[in-house]
Parts: structure tokens; C-alpha cells; sequence
């Protein structure tokens, strides 16, 4: 499926921003079965600048990447739960396995992964650190994952 409209209108949405002085946050993920992790990991992000934009892979890629049984929430239904949040801007969805392309069209101000990454493997860090932003990682908080959640989910099943 190509995203190409809501691409056009993030990369406006995004110029517009920085014109007007804001700084934009770039995140991504699955963000399957929201869980108060990804509640605690969206607001810190968010806090890193103005805006937070958050790149939000579609079904077909969670499905390859992490399984045929996955995602439990479709799409749609993933979209408008991140756009409900205070911390969350805009959110733009992806069908590649990971965002270099989106990162690449949006070129945020700060690109923010959460884990035990490396600021250098993060895809997208040279990006935009070449057109003069920053990358970090915020930690995740103990006890939460989706993986964790649908275990528990499967047990009492």
C-alpha cells in the first residue's frame, strides 16, 4: 500500500513547524496493544521538542517482522489510539520494514528510539544528523512489552 498522500501532507505539516520555530521529535514503532510503557516512552519522547511525530508501521510489516500472527490491532485501530494521546502530533504510517524513507522525507530536529539501542544503529541517526539534527534513546520501563502482555493474555485464554 503506498502512503504517499499521508507522507506529502507530514512533510508539509512538518515544514510548517519548523518555520515556525518549533523543534519536531521523530519516533517509530509498532505500538501493538498500547501498554503504559509505550504511554511513559511517547511522553519523554515528546518532551525531547515541540511536536512528536510518531512513524507507525502498517499491518503487512509487522507481519513480517514479527510474525504472521501479529499485529492483534489492526492499523486503523492503532492510528487513532497514538493520535488520542496529548503526547503524540501527527502519526504517519510506513509499509517498509523500517522508516529510513519516512525519516528521510520528514528530516526531524531529534530521531528518538526507545531500548537498548545506540544512538549509531538507529536507522535514520546519519540522516539526520547530516541535515543537523540529534539522536537519542530513552530506556523502556521495566515489566511492560507486548510480547509480556500477550503471554498473560494467552495464559489465562
Amino acid at each position: 500500500m503506498s502512503y504517499r498522500l499521508a507522507w506529502q501532507h507530514a512533510a508539509r505539516q512538518v515544514e510548517a513547524w519548523k518555520a515556525a520555530g518549533k523543534t519536531v521529535v521523530f519516533t517509530n514503532g509498532c505500538f501493538d496493544l498500547l501498554h503504559p510503557g509505550h504511554i511513559d516512552y511517547l511522553h519523554k519522547a515528546h518532551e525531547l521538542g515541540d511536536v512528536l511525530v510518531v512513524g507507525l508501521n502498517d499491518d503487512e510489516s509487522i507481519s513480517r517482522l514479527k510474525g504472521a500472527t501479529r499485529p492483534i490491532c489492526p492499523m486503523p485501530d492503532r492510528s487513532i489510539m497514538l493520535s488520542a494521546l496529548k503526547s503524540v502530533d501527527l502519526v504517519v504510517p510506513f509499509s517498509e520494514d523500517t522508516p529510513l524513507a519516512l525519516i528521510s522525507t520528514l528530516l526531524p530536529d531529534i530521531l528518538v528510539k526507545g531500548g537498548d539501542y545506540r544512538p549509531d544503529d538507529i536507522v535514520g541517526a546519519k540522516e539526520v544528523r547530516d541535515n543537523g539534527g540529534f539522536v537519542t534513546v530513552i530506556a523502556f520501563v521495566d515489566g511492560h512489552s507486548t510480547s509480556a502482555l500477550i503471554r498473560r493474555i494467552q495464559a489465562v485464554g
